[in-house]
């Protein structure tokens, strides 16, 4: 590996020693064995539920597209064609909704990678969707494809991320008919972990499947036995559902692959300002989505996406790592149980750059959705400036909140040996446990080693350059960059892949 420049000289540095080995924990499937904190009584949480319902027996949602209208429609909802609105019966909402599994395992390119969403199980995704990246070199820029590549290696060298979240930024530089599909080549090339696609349009599905296909050596039929890709659907809230992304919904659904349907109901301004109205929306909204997935294919997995927090009302801008959006990812928690079905939130700050702001925020929204019992922690790492920006430099941040979460939930040893009791006899009164067995034997795992955090003091830290942790994180990201290894596929199938690529392209640039 190439070293990094040493910092220049001066009276009060000295060139910096090579920094250790990344202390990454290992890869590893997550289960929380904490029970969820619960901010709503159950009568709360049926006046939430009732309220759902006569949104959408009443008010309605506002579809689009004419092929979840024509669905909706075949199914036995009110559709008025003329206004493009569908209201549905609570007796009819409740029983497509009981259909949808409460947990489903999402299947991988590398099998080790396999997840399962539901239950008590814990899947933490990398950021998805900004517009812009940065870091702290080259500042704040539009996304471009150089960096995608770039920043799905890190993601893929990160082993506290198990899943990808449908492109960590995007690829202005390439065309936006096709870019779709040089992310997909890039997923499946740099990834062996599962991976997201777009849900913008049945089209953008189709080539997703025909890849994951082509990757897993599997056919259309395998994939809806041992589902292989997830995608995010969004309402545009409050109550409208827009037509690339019913298509998308319904196409993902049709051949057996996992939504997750989240409203965008910031409180204030696209949901009631109260939380419990913004839940209310947020509920109706995603049991609308969760209703017509289950009318195309019953038994499509499907997960609860919450995503309410609020803006600033000073401003109108969307805030978050709030305490609402903690009480509101707690509260999605207990609406998502009450319904079986599993739990998607996020890891959000508001924050423009890197700084305190945008770390207490993050371990706000973390805290609050993990103990909350959340499935899939979606945007978990790399999302800054209200989820515009992927920063390189909160990617590595955020890894090390994640990676301290996951130690804790792992249980405590309590046996004859971790207690201790000869340790402590030999020591006696006033003595110190640096030199006992008991230590020795147990000093290099007995606690967590930090991946950004430094421990040292002052004089130490000083002397060896003052790092900020933000800028241990970017000399972090270019090292896991430099030693990253892609998983690689065999040549017949890179081939086959890159054939796949080429020929959509034509076809797309022919109108196909």
């Amino acid at each position: 590996m190439d070293e990094l420049p040493d910092p220049p000289a001066g009276p009060h540095r000295r060139p910096r020693r090579a920094p250790p080995g990344l202390a990454q924990l290992p890869w590893r499937r997550l289960v929380n064995p904490f029970r969820p904190v619960e901010v709503l009584s159950a009568d709360q949480v049926e006046a939430i539920h009732r309220a759902s319902l006569r949104i959408l027996a009443e008010i309605g949602v506002e579809v689009l597209g004419d092929r979840a209208l024509d669905a909706f429609a075949r199914a036995g909802a009110s559709v008025d064609q003329l206004a493009r609105r569908v209201r549905l019966d609570p007796d009819h909402v409740e029983a497509l909704v009981a259909t949808a599994p409460s947990t489903f395992e999402l299947h991988a390119r590398n099998p080790d990678r396999d997840l399962v969403f539901g239950g008590s199980n814990l899947v933490f995704g990398a950021v998805g969707g900004p517009a812009f990246v940065s870091d702290l070199d080259r500042g704040r820029r539009a996304g471009n494809f150089a960096d995608f590549v770039d920043y799905v290696r890190i993601i893929g060298a990160l082993d506290v991320i198990h899943q990808e979240g449908g492109g960590p930024l995007e690829p202005n530089d390439l065309p936006v008919e096709t870019r779709h599909l040089d992310m997909y080549r890039t997923f499946a090339v740099e990834l062996d972990k599962t991976w997201q696609c777009l849900g913008f349009g049945a089209r953008p599905v189709q080539d997703a499947l025909d890849v994951t296909c082509l990757i897993r050596g599997v056919s259309r039929d395998d994939l809806l036995r041992e589902p292989s890709l997830m995608t995010v659907i969004n309402t545009n809230s409050p109550l409208r559902l827009d037509g690339p992304m019913g298509d998308g919904l319904m196409e993902m659904a049709l051949h057996g692959q996992p939504v997750v349907a989240t409203p965008f109901t910031l409180a204030g301004a696209m949901s009631p300002v109260s939380l419990a109205g913004a839940l209310a929306q947020q509920n109706a909204e995603a049991l609308f989505l969760v209703a017509l997935a289950q009318i195309v294919r019953p038994g499509a997995p499907m997960v609860y996406g919450a995503f309410t927090s609020n803006v600033d009302m000073r401003t109108g801008a969307p805030a978050f790592g709030t305490p609402e959006s903690v009480k509101g990812a707690l509260a999605s928690g207990q609406l998502a149980r009450r319904y079986g079905l599993p739990w998607r939130s996020s890891n959000t700050t508001a924050s423009n750059v890197v700084d305190a702001q945008a770390a207490y925020e993050s371990e706000m929204a973390v805290w609050g959705a993990v103990m909350g019992g959340v499935n899939l922690l979606y945007q978990g790492a790399g999302w800054l400036e209200g989820g515009l920006t992927a920063s390189y430099e909160k990617l590595i941040i955020d890894a090390e909140i994640l990676q301290m979460l996951s130690e804790v939930l792992q249980p405590i040893a309590v046996d004859e040996a971790s207690l201790g009791f000869e340790a402590i006899a030999d020591v006696g009164p006033g003595g110190h446990f640096f030199g006992t067995t008991h230590t020795l034997e147990r000093y290099e795992t007995a606690f967590y080693r930090p991946l950004v955090s430094d421990w040292r003091n002052f004089e130490t830290w000083h002397a060896d350059g003052a790092q900020t942790a933000t800028e241990r994180a970017n000399t972090i990201w270019k090292r896991l960059l430099a030693d990253a290894t892609p998983p690689g596929l065999d040549p017949p199938i890179l081939e086959a892949l890159d054939a796949f690529v080429g020929r959509r392209k034509r076809e797309i640039a022919s109108g196909g």
